[in-house]
């Protein structure tokens, strides 16, 4: 039952062939069933109950929460030991609208801390394991999101996307992950990471699921001044699989195989895989390109975001004392106390980052780190945005290959393939809405690949990845690992 759809839930739940109780029971029961090997929770919500079932499809349906959103009267750790006990008064808004509508948060899932990530690994609770092979990693920082999503516990998860939070777990666990355009979905509620990058956004098994739970979701908030009005945007009843005449490119720089040197068996597999979708496009009617970027602005990528996302997490979290909220620390005045709390609270990672931050933002530092990182970025949008004058979207194989091994020395990026690793981050510098749909298999694993669209033509972008998918034999998979 709950490796149904949301629209099968739905008509299920309207003929009364199954209640909404009955529905939450299960998948709760569901979350305590892959707990042990996936580690995807930090919190399962046993007193969830069901809710009234109306017109609208979510009502009554069961869901994922990443534990970064804030829920009330629920634990709501960022996975973090710094927040390990906090328990909020308010729901994000995210969460709140999908109240309104009915629908049932029944566990709160596991991220890298504070959302700085993309492993799974840093959560305060412990790894994420990959559904599809316990011995993988899921990606980050929606790791537990994905993980869940894949194992059929309930159709979505909400996750939020810095970098790829939610794009590469999707594509590690065999789902969909989509982020909207920036602002599209309110952030308020959210613990912020980098607020000039993150997103809110969805993992589902399937586009039309991804397509409904952000029309429940979006919308102007007057709490987050970054929000927009799209009432005007219906992203379920838009979906037509109309896409002929449609203009795709790819970056050649990333996606031939004759750009790597010594390319291994699983990037040759990877892109030759994506390379057949590209025939899977001209079959349905669209045309693709191949266009070159100059590889010393690729080359770059990367870096603007450690600078850029390091730097407002910096600033961001600096309300992480423990004097106002948070496990107290230890010392004889405020100063003492918030450095004890600070280095007992934040693993290894985190400190790192906290560290860059503090030096590209000193005033000696700043022309030369983070205004010039603000500059390439500027430089990365306004390619992106000429491109888009002449194609509607950008399609990209999602990383080098399906997940990496939990304990592989050699999982150290090449300098070669860091590029491909990291180009989903070109989605959070422009705010420009991007899907990673199921792409297949490399080695029996899961691989994903990516549609990024223009600024608030998400329209177009989920469109295109239905018609894909309904073209393919991955949608609505479930991962047979845990089973």
């Amino acid at each position: 039952m709950l490796e149904k759809n949301i629209k099968e839930l739905h008509e299920d739940l309207s003929q009364n062939k199954i209640t909404s109780d009955e529905l939450v029971k299960s998948s709760i029961k569901a979350c305590h069933d892959i707990q042990e090997k996936t580690n995807a929770f930090v919190t399962i919500i046993d007193e969830a109950k069901g809710e009234k079932v109306t017109d609208e499809l979510v009502s009554g349906i069961p869901y994922g929460i990443k534990d970064i959103f804030s829920t009330k009267d629920i634990l709501s750790t960022g996975s973090s030991n710094t927040l390990k006990d906090y328990v909020p008064f308010f729901d994000a808004t995210c969460v709140a609208n999908l109240k309104k509508k009915g629908a049932v948060g029944v566990a709160k899932t596991v991220l890298d801390e504070l959302g700085m990530g993309g492993t799974g690994t840093t959560g305060h609770t412990g790894v994420v394991h990959n559904p599809w092979d316990l011995n993988r990693m899921t990606a980050g920082s929606s790791a537990g999101s994905a993980a869940s999503v894949a194992c059929g516990v309930y159709p979505f998860a909400l996750g939020s996307d810095t970098g790829d939070s939610i794009r590469k777990p999707a594509a590690y666990c065999g789902i969909v992950g989509y982020k909207p355009t920036y602002g599209m979905i309110s952030r308020y509620g959210m613990f912020q990471f980098a607020s000039s990058l993150d997103t809110v956004g969805v993992l589902t098994r399937c586009v039309e699921d991804a397509a409904i739970v952000t029309d429940a979701m979006k919308g102007k908030d007057e709490k987050d001044m970054t929000s927009w009005d799209s009432s005007d945007i219906h992203l379920y009843d838009s979906l037509d699989k109309k896409v002929k005449g449609k203009k795709l490119f790819y970056i050649k720089e990333v996606c031939d195989i004759e750009n790597y040197d010594n390319p291994n068996d699983e990037l040759k597999s990877h892109l030759e895989n994506f390379k057949e979708k590209i025939k899977l496009c001209e079959k349905l009617g669209m045309s693709v390109e191949g266009v070159s970027i100059d590889k010393t602005l690729l080359n770059a990528l990367p870096s603007v975001y450690v600078v850029i996302s390091c730097a407002e997490a910096t600033s961001n979290m600096s309300n992480l004392t423990g004097i106002v909220f948070g496990p107290r620390g230890e010392g004889d005045n405020p100063m003492e106390m918030i450095k004890d709390h600070r280095t007992k609270g934040f693993s290894p990672l985190i400190k790192r980052r906290f560290v860059i931050g503090s030096y590209v933002l000193q005033s000696e530092n700043q022309e030369r780190y983070f205004i010039n990182a603000k500059r390439v970025r500027r430089l990365i949008v306004d390619k992106m945005n000429e491109l888009f004058t002449k194609y509607d979207v950008m399609i990209a194989p999602v990383g080098t290959g399906p997940a990496k091994l939990l304990k592989d020395d050699k999982n150290t990026l090449s300098k070669d393939t860091t590029v491909l690793e990291e180009l989903l981050q070109i989605g959070n510098y422009g705010g420009y809405p991007s899907i990673t749909i199921p792409n297949g298999f490399v080695n029996k694993l899961p691989v994903g690949m990516n549609i990024t669209g223009k600024v608030k033509d998400d329209i177009n972008v989920l469109n295109i990845a239905y018609a894909l998918e309904s073209e393919m034999e991955y949608k609505n998979q479930i991962a047979k690992e845990v089973k």
